[in-house]
């Protein structure tokens, strides 16, 4: 399956190759399913079926103090989680990726409509952060448990992982991913869009996701992009 892919390193040319492959289907693709989803991820924030449960703040919570400079980190989501397709060659795999990832996605968005939860309103005057007030108005602090913030990145953290190993790009590449999806999921405690528990349940809702949807098989199915 991934003869010629161990026995050397992919290079900056197979990489370009690689992204450029599929690319307006990569894009919109990508850009569809976030539509999608988002959609119904702020129905039921702005519709929950019943009475808004609040998650509990924990210790760890009153040690991560409000910190601002997280927020670009806690953005950069949008663009982490679109890395996996770059790394993709074909329709099949694209599509089968999104099947995959649809399972954090519709499992959180269940337990959301049967279980509406938030976290309770920090005590922060939100008009001397203009950049996050404007993130407090289009994605409140509901839809908390789990965070699915953390579990799009746990998700697509671990298909990169595999997928950077078997392109042989590096230690310091892999580092680089595992550090940024571990800042991604701080920065949702950072900018008090989440608690702790919302973290802890997000990251598990990933791994069970990347394991039941065999997520580690699809990113070791790479083939070499053609000369």
């Amino acid at each position: 399956m991934n003869e010629g892919v161990t026995s050397h390193r992919l290079g900056q040319t197979g990489i370009v190759a690689t992204a450029l492959t599929r690319f307006w289907f990569k894009m919109f693709g990508t850009m569809g399913f976030t539509m999608v989803f988002f959609v119904a991820y702020v129905y039921l924030l702005r519709h929950p079926a019943a009475e808004v449960s609040i998650i509990p703040a924990t210790t760890v919570d009153q040690m991560i103090g409000f910190q601002p400079w997280a927020l670009p980190i806690y953005l950069s989501l949008w663009v982490y989680v679109s890395l996996p397709t770059v790394l993709m060659l074909s329709r099949g795999e694209i599509i089968a990726y999104g099947f995959k990832v649809a399972l954090p996605c519709l499992s959180g968005l269940a337990i959301f409509y049967f279980w509406p939860n938030a976290i309770a309103p920090a005590d922060i005057d939100w008009r001397q952060y203009p950049g996050v007030a404007f993130l407090k108005n289009v994605d409140t602090a509901g839809n908390a448990f789990p965070s699915l913030h953390v579990a799009t990145a746990v998700f697509s953290g671990l298909w990169l992982h595999w997928r950077l190993r078997l392109l042989r790009l590096g230690r310091g590449v892999e580092w680089f991913n595992i550090a940024w999806c571990v800042a991604i999921a701080y920065s949702t405690m950072a900018v008090k869009q989440h608690v702790a528990l919302d973290v802890i349940a997000g990251t598990l809702l990933g791994l069970g996701s990347a394991w039941l949807s065999g997520l580690k098989t699809h990113a070791l199915g790479y083939r070499l992009p053609p000369p």
